[in-house]
């Protein structure tokens, strides 16, 4: 990762956070997208050009406004020289059971989660191409295993395990293209979605019976950009056997 840029989506906190650190001490340069997350952010930023100065660089956007990805993706490259990997990490999350479904929420679920990697990454194909780079999506367990009550979400993640393939296929040789399925890694920010009684069941169902670290999902996203030159159009399920148990 000496030298290389990473343009990540969502990286000021949380996962984005975690995947944020590890590449950034294995010598990446990073320009860290945020949409309303600009204190964590900052305080990111902060932090790691504390290690490597100037390193780290922050970008503030709505994934919901694809006309700026162009910008983006050439701010980045004006502000560090090149782009080789893109990490769609951000995503919406919320409950939308049948019959509560608004048009709001299929734009804004399918939007972050979907149609925003897919504009991103048309947005940074010519120059993922030119330096041989890859692209890591953040996907979810119930891509494949729907989630009650999370319509939108769950079929905005199955998307996005197709986009993934389909991606691996028009952006090859060049660029790499895979993705990364978490299970229980993190709660909710919104602690009321998920009582201590549901997450004790989710760990249950886990092979492994604890939940996962954001670090685990990070070291996942490294080994796909680092250390998998022969990997493309897969996903890489990070769940403690959940899936498994199902």
């Amino acid at each position: 990762m000496q030298g290389k840029t990473v343009l990540i989506t969502g990286g000021g906190k949380r996962v984005g956070a975690a995947i944020c650190r590890l590449l950034h001490c294995e010598g990446a340069n990073l320009m860290v997208h945020y949409h309303t997350s600009v204190q964590a952010a900052r305080a990111l930023q902060d932090e790691l050009n504390a290690v490597r100065p100037d390193s780290v660089a922050l970008i503030q956007g709505d994934l919901l406004k694809t006309a700026s990805f162009p910008n983006m993706v050439a701010t980045t490259i004006e502000t560090f020289g090149s782009l080789d990997v893109l990490v769609n990490n951000a995503s919406s999350f919320y409950p939308t059971g049948v019959g509560d479904i608004t048009e709001a929420n299929w734009d804004d679920l399918v939007g972050t989660n979907l149609k925003a990697p897919l504009f991103l990454a048309q947005a940074a194909a010519v120059e993922l191409r030119r330096r041989r780079g890859c692209i890591v999506n953040i996907a979810d367990i119930h891509a494949e295993r729907p989630m009650k009550s999370y319509v939108v979400y769950s079929l905005a993640k199955a998307g996005l395990v197709g986009l993934t393939r389909s991606l691996a296929r028009e952006l090859g040789p060049e660029v790499r293209v895979n993705a990364v399925s978490p299970g229980p890694i993190l709660w909710p920010d919104d602690e009321t979605l998920f009582d201590e009684v549901s997450r004790q069941r989710i760990i249950s169902h886990t092979i492994l019976k604890q939940p996962g670290e954001p670090e685990d999902i990070a070291r996942a996203v490294r080994y796909l950009v680092s250390d998998a030159g022969y990997v493309t159009g897969q996903v890489i399920t990070v769940d403690g056997g959940r899936s498994v148990r199902l």
